[in-house]
């Protein structure tokens, strides 16, 4: 149990080291071979010294993001799902909708976060990003847009940085 005192740098000291993950591409049209950003997601969290538990490819439909999702988080090893693509606000992106609704607790800095950096790089079109991080069933859920270099961004930024540490407070 950490004081009440403690420090995030304390925390992370204490947090697991390997994360189990869950990639989950959203995306009507994507293959395994053609899913960039799925593929640079997993060599990320690689690299940095996480595992991949599992990936798989859906459409952009409700019922099956949702089912991904949940079935990833019955595994035991699995403690981060990462979703990228369906965020945006076409007719066909409810993969915010999806996943919002499974959702028993959110952390909204981490979209807000993600879009002023986004900014920094794209400038206004950033508002049309739905990231959004938080919670299901004891595990981190993050939704990323389907871009590689919004994936590269939020992995390299935020979600890498601060997976450890999320993951220790979610298991608390």
């Amino acid at each position: 149990m950490s004081r009440p005192d403690s420090t995030p740098l304390e925390h992370k000291a204490t947090a697991p080291r390997a994360i189990g993950c869950w990639v989950l591409t959203v995306s009507d049209t994507k293959t395994p071979d053609t899913d960039t950003s799925g593929q640079l997601i997993r060599k990320l969290l690689l690299d940095a010294g996480h595992q991949i538990v599992g990936s798989s490819i859906v459409r952009d439909e409700p019922k099956d993001v949702q089912r991904v999702i949940r079935e990833a988080c019955t595994n035991d090893e699995v403690r981060a799902v990462l979703v990228t693509g369906g965020t945006g606000i076409t007719s066909r992106d409810s993969t915010y909708e999806a996943i919002e609704a499974l959702l028993d607790k959110r952390l909204p800095g981490f979209g807000e976060l993600f879009r002023m950096l986004s900014y920094q790089e794209i400038g206004a079109a950033a508002m049309m990003s739905r990231a959004q991080l938080g919670v299901h069933a004891r595990r981190i859920v993050v939704s990323l847009p389907g871009s590689p270099n919004a994936c590269r961004l939020a992995l390299e930024k935020l979600v890498i940085p601060e997976l450890s540490h999320l993951i220790r407070e979610v298991g608390r």
